[in-house]
This record gives C-alpha cells, sequence and structure tokens, in this order.
C-alpha cells in the first residue's frame, strides 16, 4: 500500500471517520498484517479496553433434515437418508437439560429447513424448554427459518416473531448471511431467503426490541470486495436500527467428514482453498474498521481453531465464542483437530494466555462476572499490544 494512503487511513481511524468501500477495498489488499491488526486493536481497545468477552453457551440442532442444498452446507441431509434426524419436543428438552450444568447462561438453537414439521413445533419447542430452562437464555432460529415459518403456519414475520418471544426467544441468531452480493450469492446458497428478507426480518426483530448478532460466511469463492459489501450493508442497517450487538466473521469450511460415506454434500470444495490463518486475521482486522457501529466482534473458535482465535483478539476481536460442547453444523464438516469442548476454565485460560482480561457475559451482554486477566508480576505473562 502506497505510504501516502496508509497514513491516510490511519488518520481516518484515529479521528473516528467512517471509512468507505474504496477503504475497505485498498485495506484488503495491503499485505501489511501487523500495521492492519495493530490499527484494528487500537479501535477494539477503544471500544472494549482489555476485555475479552465469553459465555457459557450449548447447542441444539434438533433436525438436520433439511429442504435446501446449500453448496457449502455438510450438516443437511434430506428425508430418508441414514443419518437424518429428527428430535421429539421431549428429547430435545432432555438433551438440554443434561447440558444444564456449569452455569449454563445460553441455549443456541438452529435447524434445518425440515418439509414436514408443523410450525408449532416450534414455539412449543421454545416453550418447553424454557420451563425446564428459566434461567438460560435462548438464542434461536435464523432469519432464513423465520422466513421458511412464514411459508409453512401462513402467518407473518411479525406474527411468528411475537408468538416465539412469548415462547421465551430472547435473540435470533446471525445465520442465513453468507454473502450478501448475488454475484456469488447465487451459486451458494440454495433457499429464498437473501438480502431483502434476512434484513427485513432482522430489522422487525430490532423493532421488538431484539438484539441479534450478524455474521458473515468468508473463505470461499467470494473476493474482498464481496466482503466489504456484505459489512457495509450491515453497517447501514445498524444505522437504521441499533439492533446488532456483535458482527461474526465465520471461516468457511471445507467437507471431510462426509466423505468418507461416498457423498460431497460441500460442492464448493472443488473449487476453493479454505482461508489461511493470515487472511482470517485479515478479515477480522478490516471488519473491525470498516463496522464502526456495531459494539463487538466474535471469533468463533469452533471455525478458526483455538490459535487462530487467540490471535484474532489482537486483530480487532474483543468477544471469544463459547464453551460448546458439541457444535455439528462445523464438526459434520471439519477435520483439523479443533476441539468439541472447552470449559469455562478452558476459556478463561486461552484469554488470559492472549494477554487479556476475561469477562463472562450473557446473551444481551450484560456482564455476569469479571475474572482476574494476566498476572503481571511474571515475567513471562503475556500482555495485549500496546496502543
Amino acid at each position: 500500500m502506497d505510504l501516502g494512503l496508509k497514513r491516510e487511513l490511519e488518520e481516518k481511524v484515529r479521528a473516528g471517520v467512517r471509512l468507505t468501500r474504496e477503504d475497505g477495498i485498498a485495506l484488503y489488499e495491503s499485505d501489511d498484517l501487523a500495521w492492519l491488526g495493530g490499527l484494528a486493536h487500537e479501535v477494539r481497545t477503544r471500544k472494549n479496553g482489555d476485555v475479552v468477552h465469553f459465555n457459557v453457551n450449548r447447542h441444539l440442532n434438533m433436525t438436520n433434515v433439511c429442504t435446501a442444498s446449500c453448496a457449502y452446507c455438510s450438516f443437511q441431509r434430506k428425508p430418508g437418508e441414514k443419518d437424518a434426524y429428527t428430535m421429539r419436543i421431549e428429547e430435545a428438552v432432555k438433551l438440554a437439560k443434561a447440558m444444564e450444568s456449569e452455569n449454563l447462561t445460553e441455549l443456541h438453537i438452529v435447524n434445518g429447513l425440515h418439509p414436514n414439521l408443523p410450525w408449532r413445533y416450534y414455539p412449543r419447542s421454545l416453550r418447553e424448554l424454557k420451563a425446564a430452562l428459566p434461567d438460560v437464555s435462548l438464542k434461536a432460529f435464523t432469519a432464513t427459518e423465520i422466513h421458511h415459518f412464514e411459508t409453512i403456519s401462513g402467518m407473518s414475520a411479525s406474527e411468528i416473531l411475537d408468538e416465539l418471544i412469548d415462547a421465551g426467544l430472547e435473540s435470533l441468531t446471525g445465520g442465513g448471511a453468507e454473502i450478501f452480493d448475488w454475484e456469488v450469492r447465487q451459486h451458494i446458497v440454495d433457499h429464498r431467503t437473501h438480502w431483502e428478507d434476512w434484513s427485513r426480518i432482522h430489522r422487525l426483530a430490532h423493532e421488538k426490541g431484539l438484539k441479534t448478532p450478524c455474521t458473515m460466511l468468508y473463505g470461499h469463492i467470494e473476493e474482498p470486495r464481496h466482503r466489504v459489501d456484505h459489512v457495509l450493508r450491515l453497517r447501514e442497517l445498524q444505522d437504521e436500527t441499533g439492533g446488532f450487538q456483535v458482527f461474526i466473521p465465520l471461516r468457511y469450511q471445507h467437507d471431510f467428514v462426509d466423505m468418507q460415506d461416498g457423498k460431497v454434500r460441500n460442492r464448493l470444495q472443488a473449487r476453493t482453498q479454505m482461508a489461511t490463518g493470515a487472511e482470517a486475521l485479515k478479515t477480522f482486522a478490516v471488519s473491525r474498521l470498516l463496522f464502526d457501529n456495531v459494539p463487538h466482534v466474535k471469533v468463533f473458535w469452533v471455525m478458526h481453531g483455538v490459535q487462530t482465535a487467540q490471535l484474532a483478539l489482537q486483530h480487532g476481536a474483543d468477544d471469544m465464542d463459547g464453551s460448546v460442547v458439541e457444535y455439528k453444523i462445523t464438526h459434520d464438516a471439519d477435520n483439523y483437530g479443533t476441539p468439541n469442548k472447552l470449559t469455562r476454565e478452558d476459556l478463561l485460560d486461552l484469554i488470559r494466555d492472549a494477554g487479556f482480561r476475561p469477562v463472562e457475559r450473557n446473551t444481551r451482554y450484560e456482564i455476569i462476572r469479571e475474572y482476574e486477566g494476566p498476572d503481571a508480576s511474571r515475567r513471562e505473562s503475556p500482555q495485549p499490544m500496546r496502543v
């Protein structure tokens, strides 16, 4: 990058001037990762100090049966496939109750787009889960699922959200976003929920007082300009609603597990390579710099590995999610060594080892407990980058 442009971008960031589409593309074209990371770290420190947030959550996928066959997805199964499953609500409650230990604060629920389950299954499942786990927040359903519920129920998204909120819903999940630009999206998504409906549903959720995450699936067939476009769409919606609490870049995964049964459900992998660690860190840094109106950037360690996740905390991220026991959507794809489980103590150690102070939060980013940071008296104790 031209030294003059570098200085211009530094001045804009430090003065709090909003970066443009052209600025975002220029940042991605820079090969100076240390500079990008340092600039993003300045912003995350200004917003969140030396804190890394985390929560104690579990993931529950009540069915993997799905009408869609998205090109990147290894999770979906068709009715009748050997490993297709759909839980009875009583099964889901029993499984959730088994996850209750370790002071669980959040249950994260995402499913396939099941062709035959009735609409009433979904609010009833939330109601019974909330009755069984009254102190656990229910973060459930993507905008794609809400759009699907409109089809199977004949109700509007507004009516659906009202009923789900009444049943105990506290937040939507951020999934279904992938990449919004149609140039890419038409090749990777096999359902009808695109930017117009995804944004409509999150806008409605925000109007009803829900705070939601937003996501981006990167590292497949998209180009940096598509990532910039994606973030800027979300930034504009955030200007309007203020309802996004956190942005989560999700690293696209190749399909290794399903190849063992002779099926490659992930149709993108023949055309692309997974993002390297350096590309992941660049994506976190540029996202933090562009997305100036969202308070938090989360690194989902399951999709990045724990070491890259720790490094992301030095490149703009301030949240490390989460103490997942089983995350089928990724672990049905990856085979490169991410663990199935991190406990609260594991997360505390990882955050301190990266040089930060852990703070446990709930779904709404309200502080539950603050912990001591790295021992500053120990010479070998890690410290965050100084700004």
